[in-house]
């Protein structure tokens, strides 16, 4: 007599929000049967749904908080939520110790542009350039900044504990997408950075960096900042209209630019 095989196992997930953007279309917006593994953490069920860790908030397991190093039962509903913009979800579990909005960041080799612009608005972006994704995993592990990235499966890696997807490929609508989904709107303070290096801007006398400028901006221009780190110059030049249109495009107050 022929043995038969055990019962194959499931769990019912459901996305919300964002999230779909990594399912397949059928699969968004609806509830879904996946297998369970035996032994599988509640980690392991959203990521071979193919949703980063790093993209979810908050899980609930039959309508009650866990974290992502619990095991799910044959049968349960995980219904899984990405960063939340104005519900307070304080009573309940978050799946990490930290919040995920951190304001420092470091970002793949992709996202030189991107980088750019959010030292304009003023935060601590690390471009690190030429890394493989187990040394990007590790920097931000490590110096506890949130990994900006196009590559779903660097997000995955298990050392990544607060990251990003950016789904734009245009630098101006990814900034956007940083400013939106992390809620930073609030926190912005344009030109306070070096864009090539991220180093905190001081002003400096004119008369200490003269030697340095040219016979049209010693004449014109009266105020500048330099940075300490890199020694690079910066005033409101002629380039200075066109930052500011993009900060106005991201919808930055020109007052915050001033």
């Amino acid at each position: 007599m022929a043995e038969s095989s055990a019962p194959e196992t499931y769990v019912t997930l459901r996305f919300y929000a964002e999230l779909g953007d990594f399912l397949p279309e059928e699969k968004r917006g609806r509830a879904f049967r996946r297998p369970l593994p035996a032994g599988a953490t509640v980690k392991h069920v959203i990521e071979s749904a193919g949703v980063p860790h790093t993209e979810v908030e908050l899980v609930l397991r039959n309508g009650e908080s866990v974290g992502f190093g619990d095991r799910p039962r044959p049968g349960d509903r995980l219904s899984v939520y990405p960063v939340f913009e104005s519900l307070d979800v304080s009573p309940l579990v978050r799946v990490r110790e930290e919040p995920l909005r951190k304001t420092r960041f470091v970002l793949d080799v992709h996202l030189g542009k991107l980088a750019l612009i959010l030292r304009l608005l003023g935060f601590d972006a690390l471009f690190p350039g030429d890394c493989d994704d187990e040394e990007l995993a590790g920097i931000s592990a490590e110096t506890g900044r949130i990994l900006l990235t196009r590559d779903i499966g660097l997000l995955k890696r298990s050392a990544v504990t607060h990251g990003c997807y950016i789904r734009s490929h245009d630098p101006a609508e990814q900034a956007g997408e940083v400013l939106d989904r992390l809620d930073l709107r609030g926190r912005v303070e344009p030109f306070r950075r070096c864009p090539r290096c991220g180093g905190e801007l001081e002003e400096v006398e004119k008369e200490e960096i003269l030697h340095r400028l040219e016979p049209l901006t010693k004449r014109y221009y009266h105020e500048f900042r330099i940075c300490p780190d890199c020694g690079r110059i910066y005033w409101k030049g002629s380039h200075y209209p066109a930052l500011k249109k993009l900060l106005e495009d991201l919808g930055v107050d020109e007052g915050d630019a001033d």
